[in-house]
């Protein structure tokens, strides 16, 4: 089912080495082009063009896209008294966790009278995203919300797909844990039409453009969010979700298996690769992987995750080796199932996962850390959803007449080399008169 890739005894480059396991760039590439479609129509033809992509996406016609109060409340009420406590223990581990994210505000002393503030503040309007399509995300509700409010965010948008078994509401799964977090806006819309009408507003809708749009989602999802960026903030782009497992000798095949289909199951372009020193772990693996594979509900689904040329099983000659692939690579989740696992050597990953008492699984839901992780190599360059990104770093500047004058004639003397002499007269007209 998964393929093998030997790269013992070859030298290669980081470009050489991430060629070696392609991501689907064909799909990538054609889901640009079509979310960025959808997204102009949401900005010309608003809910119109929300209703029909609803029919012809989801299956949904006549449905509130805006989700009246009294479906939250039903939702909440009819919440399993199970998952309403797994959703609260979530909700107090990221909670804590985000938390740690919030930067106090820092003040810089260069001189008697002259003051740099440096303060982090929320951004006014979000629009969050939580998915619906092949699975049910309320974790992903906990994941969205928790961060933003948090960072002190005023106002929040949720959107997720309508439900054809649910008449067209958002499953009542994800409206219960929205209204168990205290969300009242929330938009029954999936997909790049729902990022593009959180960008542009949709006016029919009392749907304010929001500042910032962020969450999980297919390959259409992260290409809208390219759409619209520069129009509004967005988080990393995170479309079908990849798991590399570092492993040696001393690790357990049947949780390495396990842990590779658990990322498979989400969806057929889902990345799931083994890099390994060990030819015997590896056989062991494969051998793990086919009854399991075969056995779990989304059978079909895992199957055709692991057949693509996005998956693969890869043989290296040793945990230098191993990294150097890990670092090309950069993937949303990295399990390091290592005797000495080094996770300090591994820089280049959403979210790292150091040893077998701490699968991916963990981290989707209660490890405290956040499940929105950036995909398609952006771990290179870019983080995954925290406080953080609903905060703008802004800088205060307070010097008086005696701390300016320390600075005066570098200030004129820097103006004049840049052939802006108003930037210096600018200085020169508060020691005048």
């Amino acid at each position: 089912m998964l393929r093998t890739i030997d790269l013992r005894g070859r030298t290669l480059s980081p470009a050489e080495l991430l060629a070696t396991v392609p991501r689907a760039v064909a799909a990538r590439e054609e889901a640009l082009a079509t979310a960025a479609r959808i997204v102009d129509d949401v900005a010309v033809r608003g809910e119109t063009a929300l209703r029909e992509q609803a029919e012809k996406f989801d299956g949904a016609t006549g449905h509130d896209i805006r989700v009246p109060a009294a479906h939250l409340d039903e939702a909440l009420t009819a919440l399993d008294p199970a998952v309403r406590a797994a959703l609260e223990a979530a909700i107090a581990r990221v909670r804590q966790a985000s938390a740690a994210q919030v930067p106090a505000p820092t003040v810089t002393d260069l001189g008697p009278g002259a003051r740099v503030t440096q303060r982090w503040q929320p951004v006014r309007r979000v629009g969050l995203y939580v998915p619906g399509g092949k699975a049910v995300y309320p974790s992903s509700v906990v994941m969205n919300v928790v961060p933003a409010q948090v960072a002190g965010v005023s106002e929040i948008a949720l959107a997720s797909p309508p439900q054809r078994e649910f008449g067209g509401r958002v499953h009542p799964v994800i409206l219960g844990a929205a209204r168990l977090l205290g969300v009242t806006e929330v938009y029954a819309m999936g997909g790049a039409g729902a990022i593009g009408a959180l960008a542009h507003g949709v006016a029919s809708l009392g749907l304010e453009p929001v500042d910032v749009v962020t969450g999980p989602g297919n390959n259409f999802v992260a290409a809208a969010k390219r759409a619209v960026a520069g129009l509004v903030g967005t988080d990393s782009e995170a479309g079908a979700t990849e798991i590399l497992v570092v492993a040696d000798d001393s690790a357990d095949a049947r949780l390495v298996a396990a842990d590779l289909i658990s990322q498979a199951e989400h969806d057929e372009q889902a990345s799931a690769v083994l890099v390994t020193t060990s030819e015997r772990l590896a056989d062991d693996v494969r051998a793990a992987i086919a009854p399991r594979a075969a056995a779990t509900r989304h059978a079909e689904r895992v199957a055709a995750a692991l057949a693509g040329p996005q998956s693969a099983i890869v043989l290296v000659d040793d945990l230098a080796a191993a990294t150097r692939f890990s670092n090309a690579y950069a993937p949303e989740h990295l399990e390091l199932h290592l005797a000495d696992p080094r996770p300090e050597e591994f820089v280049h990953a959403g979210a790292v996962f150091v040893g077998p008492d701490s699968p991916v699984s963990l981290g989707d839901y209660l490890a405290g850390s956040n499940h929105v992780l950036p995909t398609g190599g952006q771990a290179r360059y870019a983080a995954g959803l925290s406080a953080a990104t609903f905060l703008r770093p802004q800088q205060v500047i307070e010097y008086d007449r005696d701390a300016l004058a320390v600075v005066r004639d570098a200030i004129v003397t820097l103006a004049e080399a840049e052939a802006l002499p108003a930037h210096g007269e600018a200085i020169t007209a508060r020691f005048q008169g």
